[in-house]
């Protein structure tokens, strides 16, 4: 009886596989038409700006239009490369979004392990919808808000602290304390919309593992530590390598709603630089160019996070 059950099944398998693609389209049709739709976003606003790559290699002229420019070879890229302000771009961008990876990336990580842990429905709720406001605002309004808060003229925190007794802290005034409230500022941003992924993942976990668990004598410390970081270990890889990926991006409108003419240390980053290139300057050549030069390091990076983490003995992304 098994040998015929399997025969059956073979049987079927090589008819569904003799089926062409016709065949599914006709069945499924209106699947492949919802298909259309996100298909047609991916084409129009992700592959066909890509011809735009070419101005990397032209000295682009607005009077003789996009074709009509002369061919530059490759010296945009060294024009770009020899300014002094391209190597602090690319220092700061790669110490922001460093940084950003360590406690943005990580912050999700423990507050999803932390209302994981609220057993009121109620209160795990309200807390997750309070968490999840930030990621709606705008940087601009966000901007607005931390100079309100945070000025060391006549801030709201800063006012607290004198009535205090305590000095004024110049949290945006000055560049090693404005290099900290960005960070902090963008933690309190993300962290409550980086935890969905992550809550999502922990409930997929077999309840009988916890359970499991306590009957071998674990504590909740050791529950977290023993059985639901390791069930979400893959989606924290599969993530960290897709920020890996952006270490070379950053937030232009980040970085330009917090920064003033008093802190110029850190604010000179790839983004910002592609913005006075190519708006302010017009010189959207050389921008092109450096968003190209940014594009392709972020594509290293993903590449080469995916190699080791599969080394490591993780699945990787490809």
């Amino acid at each position: 009886m098994k040998a015929l059950h399997k025969n059956e099944a073979a049987l079927t398998g090589l008819k569904a596989n003799s089926r062409g693609l016709s065949f599914y389209f006709r069945r499924d049709w209106q699947l492949y038409t919802l298909l259309l739709i996100p298909l047609s976003f991916v084409l129009v606003f992700k592959y066909a700006p890509l011809s735009g790559l070419v101005l990397a290699f032209k000295d682009y002229k607005i009077a003789r239009g996009f074709w009509g420019s002369e061919w530059a070879g490759f010296e945009v890229f060294n024009e770009i490369f020899a300014r002094h302000d391209f190597l602090r771009a690319v220092r700061n961008t790669l110490l922001l979004n460093s940084l950003d990876l360590v406690f943005s990336f990580t912050m999700p990580i423990v507050l999803a392990l932390l209302l994981n842990e609220i057993k009121g429905i109620r209160f795990k709720r309200v807390n997750q919808t309070l968490l999840y406001l930030p990621h709606f605002l705008s940087w601009v309004i966000i901007g607005a808000i931390a100079y309100q808060l945070l000025s060391e003229g006549n801030g709201l925190v800063n006012n607290l602290l004198e009535q205090m007794g305590i000095n004024r802290v110049p949290f945006l005034q000055e560049d090693t304390h404005w290099l900290i409230t960005y960070l902090a500022i963008g933690v309190w941003q993300s962290m409550g919309w980086g935890t969905i992924i992550y809550l999502a993942s922990i409930s997929s976990i077999n309840p009988e593992m916890y359970e499991a668990a306590i009957v071998d004598g674990a504590g909740r410390w050791r529950k977290v530590w023993n059985v639901t970081l390791p069930s979400i270990r893959v989606t924290i890889v599969t993530l960290l390598i897709l920020n890996l990926g952006r270490v070379m991006e950053g937030s232009f409108e980040r970085v330009y709603a917090l920064q003033n003419k008093a802190t110029t240390e850190y604010t000179t980053t790839i983004p910002v630089l592609v913005y006075r290139w190519g708006i302010e300057s017009g010189n959207f050549s050389r921008a092109t160019a450096l968003g190209l030069f940014q594009a392709v390091i972020g594509l290293v990076l993903v590449l080469l996070a995916d190699r080791i983490a599969k080394r490591l003995g993780e699945d990787g992304l490809l």
